[in-house]
């Protein structure tokens, strides 16, 4: 699979910023997911979970994230 589509800063591991939920993940995984509510693949579907642990959560289009200010 291709990142081409991907910013830089946003990569496994990398500290995000998700304004709909206002809060900040660490990114686990990049790669195909299939929305279960309509069938759709989403290629890049971005998975984070809060740092330091916690419930996971699925955004499909990483263009609704932002760079967490670095600690």
């Amino acid at each position: 699979m291709s990142r081409k589509s991907l910013p830089p800063w946003l990569h496994e591991g990398a500290r995000v910023l998700d304004p709909a939920r206002d809060a900040e993940a660490i990114v686990q995984f990049i790669g195909e997911w299939e929305d279960p509510a309509t069938r759709r693949i989403i290629p890049e579907a971005v998975f984070l979970r809060p740092e330091g642990g916690g419930r996971e959560w699925v955004i499909p289009d990483h263009q609704a994230l932002r760079q967490a200010d670095p600690r």
